[in-house]
C-alpha cells in the first residue's frame, strides 16, 4: 500500500499505527529470539503435530496407479469439473466446513493425467485391496514408535471439503496407537500413526475455481499425531525433526520437497487449537507457532475489549451501504481497477470497533487482516479486496472518509472499512464481515490457516469438527497377525535416539547432526568407520560440512549414490593416498558419478610425491619468504609456507604432520 498524502490521513495512519504498537505491548509480544520460557509459561503456549510422510511404494494406496511420477502443471490428458455441495448428515446436521464451502460457490477442476490416474481417483470405482507393502511399512515405523499395533485394521472416511479430494473424503486407517517419541529433555506422547492416501496437488485458487493435479492423489502416506506435549516452539521444531528423522531411518519413505509436511496444532492459555497446514520445512516451525500463539493472545485481548464496550452481543450488527465511485476522490489503484472492472464497492460501519481494526495480531498484521483474509476465501475477492478506517498506511483520503461516516450515520467511537468486488459476491462479503466480528466477541475462532514465509498465517478454511470421521463401507477389516508383526520385528532399523547417542560419543559436530539424520547417512558412516577404520569425527565432518556443501553447489545424476563415497575412501586407503584429498575429489565424484577414481585425481592434477621431497621445499620457501615478507606478525611465515605447500602435501602426507614440521623448522 502507498501512503496518502493528505494530511489527515497521514495522521490517522499515524494514530493507527501508535495503536498498533500500544496494543502489542499491551499484548506482551517477544520477539522469537528474545523469548523464554517463562514467556511461553505466562500466555500457556500448547502445541502437538500431525506429521504427514510419503512412503516410498511402487503403487497408489488403494489402486494400481504408479506413485511418485509427477506431472507438470499444464501437462494433462483430462480434465473433470465438481462442485461441491453439502448433505446432511445422519443426524440431521451441516458440518460447518461443509457450509463455509458452499458459501465459495467454488468450481473445482482436476487435471488427469492417464499414466498416474484412473476411475478410481476421480470416485467412479470401488476401492481396490489395500497396498499391502504400504501397510508393512507403517507397521514398521509404528512398532519403532513404540505404538501398539491394532489387532485388526478398519479403513475411514475422513472428510474433505476443500475439493483436494474428488470424492469428498480421504481414505485412512488407524495402524498403531499410544506410543512415545524420546527428546533431549523429555518425552512427547504419541496418540496414533494412520496410513492414508495423499490429496491432490493444488495448481491455483483464483476467484470461484480451484485447479488441482491428481498425479500425487491416492499415494500412501503415514500420519504420525502426538499429544499437545510441547511446550515452547523449539520442542515443536525437534519433536518434528525426531519423527521425520525415524520415518527416514527405515528407508522405505520419499524424501524432497512436498514428500513431507505436518500439520501444527497451536493454542494458548484462554485459546483454541489452530492448526497450521502443510509446513513444509521443520525450520519455519518455531516462527509460525510462536507467532500463532501470539495471535491468539491477542485475540484474547480483543474479546476482554469488545466485552467490556459492548455489553449485549447479540444485538451488535453492521451497517452498509453502496457507494458511487464518482462522489470520492479515490485514487488507490485497486479501487480504480474496481471501477474499470464494474464492481460494486460498499462501505461498512462496525459500531464501537474504534482501536480494534488496528489492535496487534501478528508482527506487521492487525485484525484488519483477520476480515480480508476471510473475504478471499469465503467470499472469492481477490487482494487487495478491502480498506479501513484505521490502516497503518492509509490509501484513501480522510474527507472521503469523513463523507462516509456522515452516510452511515457512525459515531465517534464506531470504524468502518470500504469493500469492493462483484456484484454476486457482496452479499457473502458482508455476511463474511459481520461474522468475523462477532467471533471477535467470543476470541478465537477455531480454523484452518495457511503458512507464509514470513513466520505468519492467513485463514485457509473453517477447522473441519471431530465427527468428520466414519466407517468406509468399501473395505473389510484387515487381521493382523502376530507371527507377522514378530517378523517385522526381527529387522527394525536402531533407533534416532541411539544413533543420536552413538554420534555424541563419536563426538560429532552436533551442527552435523541434522543433515545426517535428515539424509539418513548414519549407516554408510557407521560402515565407513566399522570397516575401514576411518576417524568417526573425520567422516562425520566430510558428510555434514564437505558434501553437503558438494550437494547444494553442484548437480549431478540419479547415478550418484553415497555407497561412492564409500568406495572412494576405501580407494584412498588401498593406494595409501591420505584422505584429506577426499574433499577436493568429492565434487568431482558428485558431479560424474561413472567416472573412475584415477581419473578423477588426474582431472584435479593430483602427482603422487615422497614425503621426504615435499619436506625438501622448506627451505628454499623460508628463503623466498625473507625476500618478500612485509608483514611482522606471528605465524605469517608458517601460514605462507604451508599455502604454497598445501596442493603438493593433500593427498601425499598429513597435512597436519607437515604443519608440525614447517613450524619445528622455524624454531
Amino acid at each position: 500500500m502507498i501512503i496518502h498524502n493528505d494530511k489527515k490521513a497521514a495522521k490517522n495512519g499515524a494514530e493507527a499505527r501508535l495503536n498498533y504498537e500500544k496494543t502489542k505491548k499491551a499484548v506482551g509480544y517477544v520477539p522469537r529470539k528474545k523469548a523464554t520460557q517463562k514467556d511461553y509459561d505466562r500466555i500457556g503456549f500448547m502445541s502437538g503435530l500431525e506429521v504427514h510422510q510419503q512412503l516410498k511404494t511402487s503403487e497408489k494406496l488403494f489402486c494400481h496407479c504408479p506413485a511418485g511420477i509427477y506431472q507438470k502443471p499444464d501437462d494433462f490428458d483430462a480434465e473433470v469439473i465438481r462442485h461441491m455441495r453439502p448433505t446432511l448428515s445422519e443426524l440431521g446436521e451441516y458440518d460447518g466446513t461443509a457450509l463455509m464451502e458452499f458459501k465459495t460457490r467454488k468450481k473445482i477442476v482436476y487435471h488427469l493425467k492417464n499414466e498416474t490416474a484412473c476411475t478410481y481417483e476421480v470416485d467412479d470405482t470401488p476401492p481396490f485391496h489395500i497396498n499391502q507393502e504400504a501397510l508393512k511399512i507403517a507397521m514398521e515405523i509404528s512398532l519403532l514408535t513404540k505404538l501398539n499395533i491394532v489387532g485388526e485394521v478398519h479403513i475411514t472416511r475422513k472428510q474433505y471439503l476443500d475439493g483436494s479430494i474428488p470424492t469428498g473424503f480421504q481414505r485412512t486407517a488407524i495402524v498403531g496407537v499410544e506410543g512415545e517419541i524420546p527428546l533431549k529433555n523429555k518425552k512427547v506422547r504419541i496418540i496414533q500413526l494412520s496410513l492414508e492416501e495423499d490429496s491432490c496437488r493444488e495448481v491455483s485458487d483464483i476467484g470461484h475455481t480451484r485447479v488441482y493435479r491428481t498425479d500425487r492423489l491416492g499415494m500412501p502416506l503415514i500420519e504420525t499425531v502426538t499429544y499437545p506435549d510441547m511446550t515452547n516452539p523449539d520442542e515443536v521444531k525437534e519433536a518434528c525433526d525426531y519423527i521425520r528423522f525415524l520415518n527416514r531411518s527405515t528407508g522405505h519413505v520419499r524424501t524432497g520437497m512436498g514428500a513431507g509436511r505436518e500439520d501444527v496444532n497451536v493454542s494458548c492459555k484462554g485459546g483454541t487449537r489452530i492448526e497450521i497446514k502443510g509446513v513444509a520445512h521443520t525450520k519455519w516451525i518455531p516462527e509460525l507457532t510462536h507467532n500463532e500463539c501470539y495471535r491468539q493472545w491477542a485475540l484474547l485481548q480483543i474479546k476482554n475489549i469488545l466485552n467490556k464496550k459492548i455489553s449485549d452481543k447479540s444485538s451488535w450488527k453492521i451497517s452498509s451501504k453502496k457507494l458511487n465511485f464518482y462522489d470520492f476522490k479515490f485514487d488507490y489503484e485497486p479501487l480504480i481497477n474496481a471501477k474499470n472492472n464494474r464492481y460494486k464497492i460498499y462501505a461498512v460501519n462496525m459500531p464501537k470497533f474504534k482501536g480494534i481494526l488496528s489492535h496487534f495480531t501478528q508482527p506487521g498484521k492487525t485484525f484488519t487482516n483477520e476480515i480480508t483474509d476471510r473475504l478471499k476465501v469465503i467470499a472469492c475477492l481477490e487482494k487487495p479486496n478491502m480498506t479501513s478506517s484505521e490502516e497503518l498506511q492509509p490509501v484513501v483520503d480522510e474527507k472521503d472518509f469523513n463523507k462516509i461516516r456522515q452516510m452511515l450515520n457512525a459515531d465517534s467511537d464506531d470504524a468502518q472499512l470500504i469493500f469492493w468486488g462483484p456484484e454476486e459476491d457482496i452479499e457473502t462479503a458482508l455476511e463474511t464481515i459481520e461474522e468475523r466480528c462477532l467471533m471477535a466477541f467470543d476470541g478465537v475462532p477455531e480454523e484452518t490457516r495457511k503458512y507464509l514465509d514470513d513466520g505468519t498465517t492467513i485463514f485457509e478454511r473453517v477447522l473441519p469438527g471431530a465427527d468428520r470421521m466414519y466407517p468406509d463401507t468399501d473395505t473389510a477389516p484387515i487381521p493382523v497377525d502376530e507371527a507377522y508383526i514378530e517378523n517385522i520385528k526381527k529387522n527394525l532399523p536402531t533407533e534416532i535416539i541411539d544413533r543420536y547417542k552413538q554420534l555424541k560419543k563419536w563426538k560429532v559436530p552436533e551442527d552435523t547432526f541434522t543433515y545426517i539424520f535428515k539424509k539418513n547417512l548414519f549407516l554408510t558412516i557407521k560402515k565407513i568407520v566399522q570397516d575401514l577404520k576411518i576417524d568417526p569425527r573425520f567422516v562425520c565432518t566430510f558428510f555434514g560440512h564437505t558434501f553437503k556443501f558438494v550437494e547444494t553447489h553442484y548437480i549431478t545424476t540419479n547415478e550418484f549414490s553415497v555407497d561412492r563415497i564409500y568406495d572412494m575412501f576405501k580407494y584412498l586407503l588401498d593406494n595409501n593416498i591420505d584422505l584429506a584429498i577426499s574433499k577436493r575429489m568429492i565434487s568431482v565424484v558428485y558431479q560424474h558419478p561413472k567416472m573412475d577414481f584415477d581419473s578423477v585425481l588426474i582431472s584435479m592434477k593430483f602427482k603422487k610425491i615422497l614425503k621426504e621431497d615435499i619436506i625438501s621445499e622448506i627451505p628454499y620457501l623460508k628463503k623466498k619468504f625473507a625476500e618478500i615478507r612485509i608483514s611482522q606478525k606471528d605465524n605469517v611465515e608458517n601460514k605462507w609456507i604451508m599455502g604454497q605447500l598445501n596442493r603438493m602435501a593433500t593427498g601425499n602426507m598429513p597435512l597436519k604432520d607437515l604443519y608440525k614440521i614447517v613450524n619445528n623448522s622455524l624454531k
